[in-house]
Order: C-alpha cells, then sequence, then structure tokens
C-alpha cells in the first residue's frame, strides 16, 4: 500500500514455498487475508521472496502471465523483492548457507540478474523496483587477509556487472531498478560503516574502471548511475544487533549520496544483563527459548565500555552468559514488530520507532517492508495465524508512520 512514507508491504519469505507453484499456493491462500485487513479498498504492494528455483519456474511465461493476472485481480503489484536467500529457507537447516552461493559465484549472479528480469515485467509503469541481497559473503568463510581480499574483489566484480545490466536496462526499458545489499551480522559487510568505507573505497572505483569504456560513459556518470541502482537495504533489526546510531548512519548515507534502497522492518530480542548469577541464569534461560536449529541467531553482547563481544550463534553466547565484561545482548531472532516484552527478554522495538520517525520527518526511501521470517520457529506463545500477525504488524507501522 502506498503511504506518505513510502510503499509499504511484507516480505513473503513468510510463505514456505520453494518452487513457484508451492509459493504461489502460499499467496493464493495469505495475501488476500492479509490485504482485508490492512488496504482492503486501496492496491496492496507484495515483497516478493523467489528461491532460485521459483525464480527459474517464473521464466515460464505463462506462469508469469497467470501470476500477473491474479495481481490484477487482487488490487496488488510487486515492488520489491528478496533476493538474500537463494535456496532452501524453511524446514531445512539454513544458518550459514543462506549466504550461499554467495558473490563470489556466477550462480548469485546469474539468480539475481533472472530476478531483476521478473520484476522488470511486473513493475508497474513509472515505479521503481527493488531486490535485497546477501552482504557479499560470510566473513567466517574467508579467514585469512588473502582469501579475505580474493572473496572481495570477486563479489565486488558481480556486483558492478549487476550494476551494467541495470544501467542498459534504464536505458534501453526506461525502467529503473536498484539492488540493495544487506549488511548482517557475520556478512562480509556487517555494519554500516563498513557497507559505507566498501562502497567509498572498492565498489565504486572498481565500476568506474569496468564500465567507464565498456559502456562509453564518463567516470561522472558511472558515478551517477552507481547511486541510483546500488543502493543499501536498511535492515533495522540488523543495525539494532550491532548498537548502531541510527540518526548518524542515515545522515551519512544522505550526505554521501547512497541511496537507501529498502528499509527493512524488523525485530531483534535483546536484555540488560544483571550483576548476580542468578539472574543472568534466568535470562539464559529465556534466551534458550529461542536456540532453534533452522536459522543463525549472532549475539552482539555490549561492554561497559560500548565496546562489544560477537558470537556466531546463541549456544556460544549461552556458555559465555556469565562474562562479567558483558552487560547487554542483543540476537538475531527476529520477532513480531509490535511486541516489546517477552517475559525477561525486550525487543529492539524501540529501534524500529526511531528509524520510522526519521523516515517519516524526511523521507530516505520509498520502500518499506515488514519481515518475520521467523515466524515458523517462534515459541507458540508468541505465534497467532500467519495473516492476524502480519496484518496486526502491517497496521502497527502504519500507526507509528501516522498513516
Amino acid at each position: 500500500m502506498e503511504l506518505s512514507a513510502g510503499h509499504l508491504t511484507y516480505c513473503t519469505n513468510i510463505h514456505a514455498g520453494e518452487s513457484w507453484d508451492a509459493h504461489f499456493e502460499s499467496l493464493k491462500k495469505n495475501f488476500p487475508l492479509i490485504k482485508a485487513h490492512v488496504s482492503k479498498d486501496m492496491p496492496m504492494g507484495i515483497g516478493l521472496r523467489l528461491s532460485n528455483i521459483a525464480s527459474i519456474d517464473l521464466q515460464d511465461s505463462s506462469k508469469l502471465q497467470e501470476f500477473k493476472l491474479w495481481l490484477q485481480d487482487n488490487s496488488a503489484y510487486v515492488f520489491t523483492m528478496n533476493g538474500f536467500p537463494y535456496g532452501d529457507f524453511h524446514h531445512a537447516v539454513v544458518k550459514d548457507k543462506v549466504h550461499a552461493p554467495d558473490w563470489c559465484t556466477t550462480e548469485r549472479l546469474d539468480y539475481t540478474l533472472r530476478l531483476f528480469d521478473t520484476l522488470s515485467k511486473l513493475l508497474p509503469k513509472g515505479l521503481s523496483g527493488g531486490i535485497s541481497t546477501s552482504p557479499l559473503t560470510y566473513r567466517h568463510w574467508h579467514p585469512s587477509k588473502e582469501q579475505w581480499e580474493k572473496a572481495m574483489s570477486a563479489s565486488t566484480r558481480n556486483i558492478v556487472s549487476v550494476l551494467g545490466e541495470l544501467i542498459l536496462i534504464k536505458r534501453n526499458k526506461n525502467i529503473s531498478m536498484h539492488l540493495d545489499i544487506e549488511p548482517e551480522p557475520d556478512g562480509m559487510l556487517e555494519t554500516g560503516r563498513e557497507f559505507i568505507d566498501w562502497y567509498q573505497g572498492v565498489f565504486l572505483p572498481m565500476a568506474v574502471e569496468d564500465l567507464k569504456v565498456s559502456l562509453n560513459i564518463s567516470a561522472e556518470n558511472v558515478i551517477a548511475a552507481a547511486k541510483e541502482h546500488i543502493c543499501l537495504c536498511y535492515d533495522v533489526c540488523h543495525f539494532a544487533i550491532g548498537y548502531e546510531p541510527h540518526r548518524q548512519v542515515i545522515d551519512e548515507l544522505v550526505e554521501s549520496g547512497i541511496a537507501v534502497g529498502k528499509i527493512q522492518i524488523s525485530a531483534a530480542l535483546k536484555a540488560r544483563l544483571p550483576d548476580d548469577v542468578e539472574s543472568r541464569n534466568l535470562i539464559a534461560t529465556e534466551f534458550s527459548r529461542f536456540n532453534e536449529p533452522t536459522y543463525l541467531h549472532q549475539v552482539v553482547a555490549k561492554k561497559e565500555d560500548n565496546s562489544v563481544i560477537r558470537y556466531r550463534d546463541l549456544p556460544a553466547a549461552l556458555e559465555d552468559i556469565q562474562n562479567p565484561e558483558v552487560s547487554e545482548w542483543r540476537a538475531h531472532f527476529h520477532v513480531p514488530v509490535f511486541i516489546d516484552e517477552m517475559g525477561l527478554l525486550n525487543s529492539t522495538r524501540a529501534d524500529i520507532v526511531e528509524v520510522l520517525n526519521i523516515q517519516k520527518s524526511s523521507v530516505f526511501t520509498s520502500h518499506l517492508e515488514v519481515e518475520t521470517y521467523t515466524w515458523e520457529v517462534l515459541p507458540e506463545s508468541l505465534k497467532a495465524s500467519i495473516d492476524q500477525s502480519i496484518s496486526r504488524e502491517l497496521n502497527w507501522v502504519r500507526g507509528v508512520l501516522g498513516d
């Protein structure tokens, strides 16, 4: 749905189904119920997640036409897509495999270009479209300096290849689309600072070097095109986990001309850690309820001097619960955005409110997407039906934005 602060939707990675037929069935079952609760009389956008298999399925023109007719019949449109998870995302152990294949590979490049081809055929005329993607690769796959530099170079060059294709699509079809890179814990690009430094120090120089000759355009025009087509996906949960200063990061992005392609509206778990052993054990017990085996649930712990300790997954953090240097935990577990307190734990809902208030006062993107992909693995006490939960999340966001 279109609000004064942009187009608001939810990410369909909450719906199971890796093939297009299976995912389409989930959409047909759930989307009309959600739309009836949040946008009954107005068109509503969809944040479409397509696995690699589904992206290949939708190359079938008859399947794509069937979907376009369904969108028309349901007063729906697609303006953003999630191209981060390539393979199985439900009913399988995902963990660090969510990054595979990474941006070092042609498989990731081909998949992403296939998504852009599909999006270009679905976008309403005059509307820009975006696809979020992984932060290049999983950092722990490249432990040595040589491996790191090789991965950084290869992945950046593939991002530049996407930029070249998006420039040509804009030139030949007058369709503007952007790739939205999503920093997250343990990604090669983990923080806002790392993203900005990579963008200015690695990506832009390589883009100029590769494209000014191959596309016969000036360095200045390459940079201008890069800032239109290669953007940041601002996942509030990920930035909150790292205790990042939202206003400072967003201001620096704006000042440097780096666009935010999409805000992913999501909440993580957090808790202050008292000094006494018994209280910490109780908090550990509460966190243990979220220790499920499907996804990575990284923990970032803040020390009294404001430095941090990063744990690759929740079990490693639980083993260190009595670390006396640590005063707070934040854990990468997406919970419904309207929830603030869960027993002894809290969510990072306040971070969402802060970012949405910045967006409301000075719009810095037109794409907003609620993402609560962990619905299937939530503790039962936090579950409602998918349509009720997503509808409540969307309406809560609308309330914060004042729409």
